[in-house]
Formats: structure tokens, sequence, C-alpha cells
């Protein structure tokens, strides 16, 4: 910077914008959270809500508590959490602080003022010695624009961190709606096998009662009806913890949790899988997180220049300087100060900085052949849990209901007797259970999928939570 008592047009023109930028912090945080708006809204199909006041935060209350008038989908899932989660709105104040440490590291430091007033003792009297010194850096100023780059390098990173953490929160939204309704539709199946394994068995019991059953065979049935207990109240832990995680990824309060509804089943698979081709179709340079190591490797760029500046000489002030004494003429001046680089040289900044480059450089190199491989690990992860999905539906499914209707016709006709027909249906419900459980499988699939696209991959876990 320049001193104020030094007249040069160049400096003080850039003070001057300096102090006009002085309320740009608020208007960055403004342009990040529209720019993730407009990315949830595209991508997601969801808007993002940022409640920001008291009145914005009661009527997101009372749009979540319509919403869960009905049943819920998994679209309602992702709205109710991108417009109302506690959890997405402190992602969204977080941005907000690291966007203003952004523009507050791009900042002018402020003038530095000093006053001096010394007394002192002559023969004559005593004499007022007073200094007065209006000081501003230099450094700072000339490396100004360099550090306005590396702030916008700073925002641009917020926002993509920004939109990676609001397309997480969606897809464990959309997730955790599919696990809760795949484990609600299970209890249902798994309750018509504890009925039937309850029949069986208490007609074992009457059998051996009259003496047409072993207790070897009551034995097996009992241990069956046993078994169906044991797994109806997995099955419904299972629900309950599913659901529950749902709460909490939509971040409803008590009375919301007990109002919340969901369908009784997962929608239906999709007519035709998704073309390989047309979904990763330039997919690499969208992918939030390939942009956000390109732009880290831009900040590193920009940093390790001016590290080579500021290693050599990290200081420049210049101020001027009005000292005045009793009886004698005011003296005015200028100061200025410069250190020397004699026993910090700056070669460990340098160093640091070239290897801190060289780092973000093959890093962004990585990511592209992660992103590149992860389209591809999640394609196959869809691909081969749509084709299983299909086959439990159009193959598995329809065999055992075919196998159930010919034995009852059998039974009918006093081919077999009632156990073979109970441990039939009981085969059957079992095989809607594992049809369910590929269904599932397929929509956990299909929302990493969507997530990988954007840039948040996701490790599918095809086992249930």
């Amino acid at each position: 910077m320049s001193s104020l008592g030094v007249h040069r047009k160049r400096p003080l023109l850039a003070v001057l914008a300096a102090l006009a930028l002085g309320g740009c912090a608020s208007t960055a945080i403004d342009d990040n959270v529209r720019s993730v708006q407009a990315l949830s809204q595209e991508r997601l199909g969801a808007p993002l809500r940022w409640l920001t006041s008291d009145e914005a935060r009661r009527q997101a209350q009372a749009e979540v508590d319509a919403a869960l008038a009905k049943p819920v989908g998994a679209d309602d899932a992702v709205r109710l959490a991108l417009a109302h989660s506690p959890a997405v709105q402190a992602m969204l104040f977080e941005g907000a602080a690291a966007s203003a440490n952004a523009t507050q590291s791009a900042r002018l430091p402020n003038p530095v003022f000093t006053f001096e007033r010394l007394l002192r003792n002559e023969a004559g009297g005593r004499e007022v010695e007073i200094n007065r010194m209006l000081g501003v850096s230099v450094f700072d100023l000339l490396l100004w624009p360099a550090r306005t780059r590396l702030a916008d390098a700073q925002q641009q990173q917020t926002r993509l961190r920004l939109a990676s953490e609001v397309v997480r929160a969606a897809t464990d939204a959309r997730q955790n709606w599919v696990h809760a309704v795949a484990a609600q539709q299970s209890v249902q199946y798994f309750e018509q096998v504890k009925l039937a394994a309850d029949a069986s068995a208490e007609l074992a019991r009457r059998m051996q009662a009259v003496g047409n059953f072993s207790k070897l065979q009551r034995a097996r049935e009992q241990a069956f009806s046993a078994d169906a207990v044991a797994e109806l109240a997995r099955a419904r832990m299972h629900a309950q913890r599913s659901r529950e995680a749902l709460v909490r990824s939509l971040g409803l309060n008590g009375a919301q949790a007990q109002a919340l509804t969901l369908p009784d089943r997962l929608p239906d698979l999709p007519a035709a899988a998704k073309d390989e081709a047309t979904v990763t179709q330039a997919a690499l340079d969208q992918r939030l997180d390939v942009r956000l190591a390109r732009v880290r490797l831009e900040f590193s760029a920009r940093e390790q220049g001016l590290t080579r500046v500021s290693s050599i000489v990290n200081g420049l002030e210049i101020a001027a300087v009005r000292n005045t004494e009793t009886g004698r003429s005011a003296q005015r001046g200028v100061e200025l100060q410069l250190p020397l680089p004699i026993f910090d040289t700056g070669d460990a900044a340098r160093a640091g900085a070239q290897a801190s480059y060289m780092a973000a450089v093959n890093r962004t190199a990585q990511v592209g052949i992660d992103a590149a491989s992860q389209l591809r690990e999640s394609y196959a992860g869809y691909r081969t849990a749509y084709d299983l999905a299909r086959h439990y539906r159009d193959e598995i499914v329809p065999l055992r209901k075919t196998i159930s209707d010919e034995n009852l016709l059998r039974y009918n006709g006093m081919l077999i007797g009632v156990f073979e027909l109970l441990a039939d249906a009981r085969e059957q419900v079992a095989s809607v259970v594992q049809a369910i459980d590929a269904q599932r499988d397929f929509w956990l699939a299909d929302a990493a999928l969507q997530a990988a696209l954007i840039g948040v991959p996701r490790t599918q876990d095809m086992e249930t939570q």
C-alpha cells in the first residue's frame, strides 16, 4: 500500500477500491447459495431452501406438516430433506461462514495510526513532544490482486463442496426411504410366514394328540414356528431402524415422526434399464469432484506464485509522520519499514509450495481416474441389480405361484397333505421377500448411480442395514 501522506494515484485508487468491496461478503454468500440451488433443482429435481428467518422456518414447518398428511414418496423425501432438515441448514450456514472467510482473506489490512505524547523536563520548563504516524502496508497492496484471485478460487471450492454435501444429503434421504419402505413391506410377508407357521404348529399338536403324528414331526413344525417368530421380530426391528434413519435424514421432530406414513410397497421397476453410453456421456466433465480437484489445482498454482514473492519479502510498510515539539516547528516526513531476508531466505516456504502444487497435480489426475472407475462400477452395480430384480419378478415369483397353484389343486384332490401345502406357501412367501430385497437393491443402486453421475460416488451396500 501507500501512505496517506504520499500522493500516489494508483495506491490511493486501490485503497478506495478495497473500501468499495467492503460489502461483498454477503453478495458472495448469496451467489454461492444460488449456484447450489440451481444445481439442486436441475440435477436433483428438488428445490434447496435456506431458512434465514423465523418466518421462513415457520413456513417450512407448515409445509412439512402438510406433506406428512399423505404417504411420503421418494421424491417427497428428497424435497423435505433439502427444504427443512436442520443438517442441511447447518451445511448452508457453514458454507456461508467459509465464503465469508474467503472474502475476508482478500481484504486489505486497516491503516495503523500511532500516537505518542512525550514529556521532557528542561531547564526552561517542561516540554511536550507529540508524534503522530499513519501507516499502511505497501506489500499487502501490491499482493492484493493475487490474494483476490486466491479468494475467488476459495469461493469456487466452497461452492463445489457445498454442492457435494447437498447431493449427499439428497442421496441419503432417497436411499433411507428405499430401506424404510422395503423393510415395512417385508414385515407384511414375514407376518404371513408366521401365520402359516403357527397354523402348521397347531395342526401338528392336534395330530400328535390323537396319535397321528410323532413327537419328532411335531417338534419340526414347532421349531419352524419358533424361527418364524424370531424372523418377524428381526424384521420389525429392522423396519424401525430404517424408519428412524429416514426420520433423521428428513430432520423430523417427534410429532412429525409419528405422523410420517410411507407407501405400502416400492415403486415398480422401470420398463428398461438406463443405457450406459447415454448415462455416462459427458458425466466426467460435470462431476463435482472432478471440478473441485481442478479448482484446487488452480488454487495451488496461484498460491505457489504468491509464496515465491512473500517468501523473500514478507512486509513493506510506509507511513506519514508528523512530530510536534514545544517551541519548535512541526516535523513532517515518511517512515519506511522493510524486513531484511537474512536469517530466513524463504527457501523452505518455496519448497513446500512446490511440493504442495505437485501433490495437487497428481491428486487431480487420480481423481479423474477414480471418477471414471467409479462411474463404471456404479453402472455395473445398477445394471446387475436391475437384471436380478427383473429375474425375480418375471421368473422366480411366477414359477413359485405356479407351483403353489398346482399344489393347491393336488391338495383339493387329496394327493398331498396340509403340511406339504403349508410348506409350499412358506417357500412362496420367502421368494416374495427375496424379490422385495432385489427390488430394494435396484432402487438403492439407482440412487447411487445418480449420485455418482453428479460427482458424489457412494459405496453401495447390497446387504440389509
